[in-house]
């Protein structure tokens, strides 16, 4: 396997360890979030999950970063205005994504 099967390993490695730390299911949630709708803003996903989750908008946003800087699977692109950041699930980190989510 060649750097791409490194890299995937890596991401797959962080993620695991992202979802392991989520004691609510509110991390699992977001993922599944990115999986169905693959590409939204923060005040959408905070929108979708204040009903279910007691988050607040700053932690909602600290996770998505999250998901963006450090674990790497989303894109960041600025909306036609450029009023706000759209985050988008990477298309080649999709099946990944969800397998890790259905293994555990």
């Amino acid at each position: 396997m060649g750097p791409s099967g490194d890299l995937q390993r890596f991401i797959e490695e962080r993620l695991r360890g992202y979802l392991s730390r989520d004691r609510t299911g509110i991390r699992r949630a977001l993922l599944s979030l990115f999986v169905t709708s693959r590409s939204m803003t923060i005040p959408l996903v905070y929108s979708e999950l204040q009903d279910g989750y007691p988050a607040s908008y700053h932690s909602v946003a600290s996770m998505v970063g999250m998901l963006a800087s450090r674990i790497g699977i989303l894109r960041v692109r600025r909306s036609a205005g450029g009023t706000a950041s759209i985050y988008e699930l990477r298309e080649q980190y999709l099946d990944l994504v969800t397998r890790v989510m259905t293994a555990g």
